[in-house]
């Protein structure tokens, strides 16, 4: 069965710690956070204060995704609030290699991401260095956007990738998920999976979630 992680960014921005209590009483234990920095990305969202307003509230872990052109500079910032992972982007003007050790000199295990239109193999020079990959299945920058089914390619060249090393590093989409398509993206080897809008757009938020978990589960072994 793939996890399935909401994403905070379609939450009700309003009534942020009652939605992170619904789900996590749902059963949740991953919660997605968006980091946007109105550059990298054409849009705004949180800082690492929220981060840290929210931390006392939940035990799930706090998967940070940070869509930013300069993310060395904020890395710190976001471990001390209370992050799990932290994933930079293979695109960003900081240098990967350096976010990545940092990020675990902070005590914090580190992911590396891939726009849709970056090829699988920019991530290459960094297995073995992160516990986590994500895939962007759609162009990062605003929720409530449809797949593109085509990027559900690379996570089987990943995998593949992956074994030759001897490596088991999950891979997680980002973009588009929803009950229409989460076992497609289940049977494509996506091992964790971003659920925005399906989850939080839903007026059962805890039925939402278990049903994506339902049809996620596929029965396959990666």
């Amino acid at each position: 069965m793939a996890v399935i992680a909401p994403s905070l960014l379609s939450a009700d921005f309003t009534r942020m710690g009652e939605e992170v209590r619904e789900i996590e009483s749902a059963g949740a234990r991953v919660l997605h956070i968006d980091i946007m920095d109105g550059h990298f990305v054409p849009n705004l969202t949180f800082g690492y204060s929220m981060v840290k307003a929210l931390r006392p509230l939940t035990d799930m872990i706090f998967d940070v995704h940070l869509m930013m052109t300069d993310p060395i500079n904020y890395i710190e910032d976001f471990a001390k609030a209370g992050s799990d992972v932290i994933t930079v982007h293979t695109e960003c003007r900081s240098d990967a290699g350096q976010c990545i050790d940092l990020i675990h000199r902070c005590g914090v295990k580190a992911g590396l991401s891939i726009k849709p239109k970056t090829a699988p193999d920019a991530l290459f020079p960094y297995l073995g260095r992160i516990e986590q990959i994500l895939v962007m299945t759609v162009e990062p920058g605003f929720g409530g956007q449809s797949m593109i089914p085509e990027c559900l390619d690379k996570i089987a060249v990943i995998h593949s990738e992956c074994a030759s090393r001897g490596l088991t590093v999950p891979v997680m989409i980002d973009g588009g998920v929803n009950a229409s398509n989460v076992q497609t993206a289940a049977k494509a080897g996506a091992d964790m999976m971003v659920a925005g809008n399906a989850v939080f757009g839903a007026k059962d938020r805890a039925a939402a979630f278990r049903e994506l978990c339902g049809l996620s589960d596929t029965g396959l072994i990666h």
